[in-house]
């Protein structure tokens, strides 16, 4: 089953994992170092929370270690300042998942050459968890994929690990949740920290636990009736941002043939109290 509960840590007590992350206690690790990954590890840090980055790309951790930042988004001032304050870090092995009480999957899903998405990614880190499981352990998937993967690919992986040892049941002795990350790059009006985060247990247990970590962190949670309903969320909003970037693609072609500014024509459409949503440069039709 991998590691014994840490001291202190009742063997799959939910009251005390809750305890832990309520009173900031709680050692967090964040997989996967890139756009998603260390925003959200920092705010982790910056609320409280001790913090480690995992990220296979020992360049990354490198980059991290030395208090400086990859991500545009992330003031390398903030990095240095959690860094040599002692509360974040970053490794490329998974063994530092031994001594953790959360682990957060913010690994990429890229889309394959049949235009799959390639889950490949979000298998590696889970079974890396899956190693590393032990009771009264909590696990956040944000990665975007398809509804279903939280229940169907990784609760499967989790709970197998454990069969040698008497399986262990999510809810109960370990928890698993899903909640997508919904920042689009390069805004300063909405950030990591303000913009509404989704969020779904596989068991309300196991959402109360989840809670009670992002609850430090961000300050609106939009809980949902299960992980496939957060999984879909995150495909709809996808799916509509690009459909409106086409849309506003379509139009700034046909400006530029009839030799219209688009840019007045879409300031003036955003004018209207309702119906139309302002086009941010670069980032598609307003919304987050």
């Amino acid at each position: 089953m991998g590691q014994a509960a840490k001291p202190g840590l009742k063997s799959g007590s939910k009251a005390s994992l809750e305890d832990l992350l309520l009173s900031k206690c709680a050692r967090v690790a964040v997989i996967g170092m890139g756009y998603v990954g260390l925003p959200l590890a920092v705010a982790i840090a910056e609320a409280g929370f001790q913090v480690t980055g995992i990220d296979v790309d020992e360049a990354k951790v490198a980059i991290i270690n030395r208090g400086e930042s990859h991500i545009p988004d992330v003031q390398p001032e903030r990095v240095v300042r959690l860094v040599t304050g002692g509360s974040f870090s970053a490794t490329a092995g998974y063994e530092a998942l031994a001594g953790v009480d959360a682990a957060i999957i913010c690994v990429p899903t890229p889309l394959g050459k049949s235009r799959e998405p390639d889950i490949s990614y979000i298998i590696a880190a889970t079974d890396g968890i899956a190693a590393n499981l032990r009771a009264g352990m909590l696990v956040i998937l944000e990665s975007t994929t398809y509804p279903g993967t939280t229940e169907e690919v990784i609760l499967p992986r989790l709970q197998a690990a454990t069969e040698a040892h008497g399986a262990m049941e999510a809810g109960r002795d370990f928890f698993l949740a899903f909640s997508p990350e919904r920042v689009d790059p390069g805004r300063s009006d909405w950030t990591i920290q303000n913009t509404p985060k989704v969020l779904a247990g596989v068991t309300p247990q196991c959402l109360e636990i989840a809670t009670a970590l992002y609850s430090s962190v961000f300050e609106h949670l939009v809980p949902v009736a299960s992980p496939k309903v957060a999984e879909m969320v995150k495909l709809l909003e996808n799916t509509f941002r690009a459909v409106n970037i086409g849309l506003v693609n379509e139009m700034a072609l046909i400006c530029d043939r009839l030799d219209i500014d688009v840019w007045e024509v879409i300031a003036a459409a955003s004018s209207k109290p309702s119906g139309f949503v302002p086009f941010y440069p670069g980032l598609g039709l307003g919304g987050h």
